[in-house]
């Protein structure tokens, strides 16, 4: 008997862990930015992925605004069926000298306009930027962002997070930005340490959840019998 409490334990402590993992995801249903090869100084591709949020609307267009005070000389927008862009270029408050070029225009804002049906109810679509060159000496981009929906709503993603406990409603999307170059640290039996504790608790981490989920197969396919 105190084997099969244990297994039906383990198997809702591990069905409650899938569930809260789950409602974490659908709570941070923002529009984000993301990049798989942005590195200061070069080009990069920039993702912007677009959830709609309505059980009924779909989403038909999306604004992305581009830093003005770090504009980018070259903006590249992604051409996808069913919707059109339009790339807005302005006169900067002052002239941006990136490279051996001065920019005195940039562009500053790309318009993804529904053609047919957009973004359906509670599903999302990604929309993608070529970009260049990324700015040096900069920790992190941020693009706010305008979504609109079918039935005339909309919603700016503009806020700007003033620590790393702020959660804004609608933050603004965000892209941190590595350096270009890391510096190696000395090699110390202290690193070694640290780095064998992180090792040991994913390990066991990892370990811990296997286990809960191997308890949670094993609660279904075997019922308890009744006492």
């Amino acid at each position: 008997m105190f084997r099969r409490v244990a297994l039906r334990a383990a198997a809702i402590s591990a069905a409650s862990a899938l569930v809260l993992a789950g409602a974490a995801t659908s709570a941070s249903a923002h529009v984000t930015v993301s990049s798989p090869d942005a590195k200061p100084g070069g080009y990069a591709k920039l993702v912007f992925r677009v959830p709609t949020e309505s059980d009924t609307a779909s989403t038909t267009k999306l604004v992305v605004s581009l830093p003005k005070d770090h504009p980018f000389a070259s903006v590249g927008a992604q051409v996808k069926d069913g919707w059109k862009v339009v790339k807005t270029t302005e006169t900067l408050p002052a002239p941006v000298k990136i490279g051996d070029v001065t920019l005195t225009k940039a562009i500053t804002t790309v318009t993804w306009t529904s053609t047919g049906a957009g973004v359906p109810a509670n599903d999302f679509d990604e929309f993608a930027l070529s970009v260049g060159r990324i700015p040096e000496g900069v920790d992190s981009l941020s693009f706010p962002a305008e979504q609109t929906y079918s039935d005339g709503e909309v919603v700016k993603w503009a806020e700007i997070a003033k620590g790393d406990s702020d959660k804004p409603e609608h933050p603004a999307p965000s892209l941190k930005l590595a350096a270009a170059i890391t510096p190696v640290a000395a090699d110390t039996g202290d690193g070694d340490d640290a780095s064998g504790s992180d090792v040991l608790a994913r390990s066991l981490g990892g370990a811990g959840l296997l286990l809960g989920l191997i308890a949670l197969g094993l609660a279904v396919r075997r019922p308890g019998k009744a006492n």
